[in-house]
């Protein structure tokens, strides 16, 4: 059997060496190339929202995935989410979403589901994937969304403490009105292990290890 090769594409080049670290973990027998444009973000935060333009660019580089060889391609961010989806139509190999593994996993465990992002682009398309894996699944969820103002600002700006205090400081918020909690970026994962016992006893799940985990489910 041959080996086969996944393409992620990332809107940041800090999620790298994350999912770099998480497929030798996961899917050590795979070949993994990444592509990079960090321009995507900051297009939908210039237009307030996802728009035709960043579609078609998304679909391009899916495109590009296949044709550097990809047998799966991963985009990283949930901004871009539907765009994500809208690309399967235009590759023939499987196209997919860092946070649809996690929002099927949150409407499996709980009713009252959190969300937390720290942009309000982010934030929706999350929250719309949760109700769809809900209405997939015939359950009744109730979705609390929050968005932590001013935490990627201080992410891009370079103080990443401040970013995690802040999310931190969200997550502590959100945690006793809800069953379970998602992160809706992946690079919020790592501020989880930094939280108190006492706001670790709810799950609070994170895309990254989540998508990985699945992925080493259906490449075969």
């Amino acid at each position: 059997m041959s080996q086969k090769t996944l393409a992620f594409i990332h809107t940041s080049a800090t999620l790298v060496p994350v999912f770099q670290k998480l497929a030798e973990q996961y899917i050590p027998d795979v070949k993994v190339f990444n592509i990079v444009d960090d321009s995507l973000v900051k297009c939908i935060i210039n237009d307030g929202s996802l728009k035709p333009n960043v579609a078609k660019r998304v679909a391009g580089y899916a495109q590009s995935a296949e044709l550097g060889g990809a047998d799966y391609a991963m985009f990283t961010c949930s901004s871009i989410g539907a765009a994500v989806e809208a690309a399967q139509f235009v590759t023939n190999i499987p196209v997919l979403r860092v946070d649809k593994p996690m929002a099927d996993l949150a409407v499996a465990t709980g009713k009252k589901i959190g969300v937390i992002a720290t942009l309000p682009t982010t934030l929706y398309p999350t929250s719309d994937l949760v109700r769809r894996s809900a209405e997939a699944a015939g359950k009744e969820v109730e979705i609390t969304a929050k968005v932590c103002e001013g935490a990627f600002d201080a992410l891009m700006s370079g103080d990443a403490a401040k970013h995690d205090e802040m999310v931190a400081n969200a997550l502590k918020e959100l945690y006793a009105e809800v069953d379970v909690i998602l992160l809706a970026q992946a690079s919020m994962a790592r501020v989880v292990d930094t939280l108190p016992e006492a706001f670790r006893q709810k799950p609070i799940l994170a895309s990254p290890p989540i998508a990985m985990a699945y992925l080493s489910g259906i490449i075969k």
